[in-house]
């Protein structure tokens, strides 16, 4: 990032819209801040946990084992996901959700928690903006400038019970002391005339009640008694810790389901308390990311912030998508170079056959990689890159818990880098020196720049290489943070409500919107009876190691899952090899049956391409159909119109048995 905006870049393509968006930033629209991004879950005190499209088990083995740890101990735990797959088995109420219809089950459960009174009146009273009035003629939040003359315009108005009047809405109290009304219809007098207005909560709950218990088993296949248990257990098993990770992300509806479920999670009152939702305290270190290198105007340049004013351009986060039409039609502007680390675009993201037509039409590609990936094998230079068994590697504080945040490792390498290999860092001071931009990376002294990092920790990186295991700092944690300022948003409360999307065109509630591609469209029913989603093999990682014989032999090929049901009704049984046909391409997989599926649901797995030749194990080729690219099945065609997320999870299909 620092590299990027000190030679002046406003684009950074990281697949923010895919695994980010949801927990990250979309979540600061109700909350201000990432949660639960930043947030952590506090599995050792919590009394619930919630699990939605992320299992820790694949994704982060320390949740895995504290939630397992949790769970012993007598916490619930509630797992949302399409499959019965890592905690989901240890849980006391698995939501086996239709892929892409999360939103509907968000709003689902919280009328349950609202229709019952299961909910944290005060906390939602004091730090939501649950009981600001919206005008019922502009859907604008009422002001006190619109109801007295001398009234101050950014003040926002409550009702008062007590006053039988609106009076202002402070966070965490009101300018008169009383406490405001959560529900109701009002006539407001102001100066142009008497004006309707219902309290947020109000338009919230009405929003909600839409989506019986009996409503969300007809759109998510989930029995209408597991709603009531998991609303129940909510409630009457808090604290609530949860998690969300890109099983949410990846669909034309991510945005608002987000929002959906931070709207659900500030129904328990648990953030920032313990066992809920925490941000822990962190080591303090200084910030290199650069920000001050990148003037403002060059920051509004970023592609896609036009079009998507509230998506991943306000961070200058780059979608793919973006990323190619700015190289293959100059849209808004042509990009001509592309600096990559790591990252795999042709098997990551979808439309990979217009990836490999944008790659090559680049004036200049650099990647840097450990393997020759096909995404690799396009640029013009390729920098072999070390293993982190071949380079040191500084990490303050691990976003686990809050004994791992005061936790400061110097990771030493293991063996000496192979050929020509740098690190990343390396790689990174190296370029900038080149670029003449070395003042901005301290003369290229990676040394100086760590300790420069560090120097707010008051440890340097000879203390560390002293002690392998890391040094933890003191810290001390402190709950309910938010007493003392509220909320980063611009009610200072949790918004449950959002005026900033009200105004850029958007629902300002939470709401479910079908995903965009699904069998029940006229179009599709026919053809593509199937709903598609995808996962990914906990014995690889993402789209690397299937050259690895002692991985591959325990997975040769590219598996399909389907349940039995499915797999009969096109003649298919275990094992052979069948076409998932989308209506954007096919790729190639093998079945493997799996009863927990819904019978309408079929599951793939992406990253498959390399060859394992020591065992004989085939490649595939990533850019036909005769392979097993799975995201040669998806495009740009749907997306989520906030962040521009692709339905990867959420798409339809067709299992065509292929012949012998």
């Amino acid at each position: 990032m620092r590299l990027r905006r000190a030679f002046g870049s406003p684009n950074f393509c990281v697949s923010m819209e895919l695994c980010g968006w949801g927990r990250y930033m979309a979540s600061c629209y109700v909350y201000g801040a990432p949660v639960p991004g930043v947030f952590m879950p506090d599995l050792g005190q919590a009394g619930c946990i919630l699990f939605w499209g992320y299992n820790p088990s694949s994704s982060r083995i320390a949740h895995a084992a504290a939630t397992a740890a949790a769970v012993q101990r007598g916490a619930r735990l509630i797992v949302v996901d399409p499959r019965d797959a890592g905690m989901a088995k240890k849980s006391d109420v698995w939501l086996r959700v239709r892929p892409g219809t999360d939103g509907a089950l968000a709003l689902g459960l919280a009328n349950v928690m609202i229709e019952r009174g299961w909910y944290d009146a005060a906390f939602v009273r004091d730090w939501t903006n649950a009981p600001l009035l919206v005008r019922a003629d502009n859907g604008r939040l009422l002001r006190q400038g619109d109801v007295a003359p001398q009234g101050d315009p950014k003040q926002f108005v409550a009702w008062s019970e007590a006053a039988r009047a609106p009076v202002v809405a402070l966070p965490g109290k009101t300018a008169d002391g009383s406490a405001p009304s959560l529900f109701g219809t009002f006539d407001v007098p102001t100066p142009d005339g008497v004006v309707k207005c219902h309290t947020v909560f109000q338009r919230y709950a009405e929003s909600c009640n839409a989506y019986s218990a009996a409503r969300v088993e007809q759109i998510c296949g989930i029995p209408r008694d597991d709603v009531v248990r998991a609303a129940e257990l909510l409630w009457h098993a808090r604290p609530v810790a949860f998690y969300a990770w890109s099983g949410i992300e990846q669909h034309t509806n991510a945005t608002q389901t987000a929002r959906a479920i931070g709207a659900l999670y500030a129904l328990t009152g648990s953030l920032d308390s313990p066992g809920g939702n925490v941000l822990f305290p962190a080591v303090p270190s200084l910030d290199v990311s650069g920000l001050d290198l990148l003037p403002k105007p060059q920051r509004a340049k970023s592609l896609g912030l036009a079009e998507r004013p509230l998506g991943p351009g306000i961070g200058e986060f780059t979608t793919s998508g973006e990323l190619y039409d700015a190289i293959l039609d100059g849209n808004p502007y042509p990009v001509r170079g592309l600096v990559g680390f790591g990252a795999n675009l042709l098997l990551a993201q979808p439309d990979t056959r217009r990836g490999r037509d944008a790659l090559e039409a680049l004036d200049f590609y650099v990647h840097a990689d450990l393997f020759m990936s096909p995404t690799a094998q396009l640029a013009d230079i390729v920098l072999p890159v070390t293993s982190p068994f071949e380079s040191e590697g500084l990490k303050i504080g691990f976003e686990v818990d809050a004994d791992a945040q005061s936790l400061v490792q110097l990771r030493k390498p293991v063996v000496p880098p192979r050929g020509e290999a740098r690190s990343d860092v390396e790689i990174i001071f190296a370029l900038a020196k080149a670029l003449g931009l070395g003042e901005h990376f301290w003369g290229g002294d990676i040394e100086a720049a760590q300790n420069a990092r560090l120097a707010p920790t008051g440890l340097t990186l000879d203390a560390l290489r002293s002690k392998p295991e890391g040094i933890r700092a003191p810290l001390q944690s402190r709950y309910r943070k938010f007493e003392a300022n509220g909320f980063a948003t611009p009610t200072r409360r949790i918004e449950l409500y959002s005026e900033t999307f009200l105004n850029h065109g958007y629902p300002p509630l939470p709401e479910y919107v079908a995903p965009l591609v699904r069998p029940e469209r006229e179009e599709l029913s026919q053809k593509f009876p199937l709903v598609l989603t995808c996962t990914k093999t906990t014995l690889f990682c993402e789209t690397q190691h299937r050259a690895l014989p002692s991985l591959r032999r325990r997975s040769l090929h590219p598996k399909v899952f389907l349940h039995p049901d499915a797999a009969r009704a096109r003649g298919v049984a275990a094992g052979e090899w069948v076409a998932i046909d989308t209506p954007k391409g096919s790729v190639r997989a093998q079945v493997e049956l799996d009863r927990t599926l819904a019978p309408d649901v079929v599951c793939g797995q992406h990253g498959w391409w390399q060859a394992c030749t020591e065992i004989g194990a085939p490649g595939y080729d990533p850019f036909s159909d005769e392979g097993a690219n799975f995201n040669l099945l998806v495009g740009f065609d749907a997306v989520d119109p906030v962040s521009g997320s692709v339905p990867l999870r959420s798409y339809v299909c067709e299992i065509r048995r292929l012949s012998a």
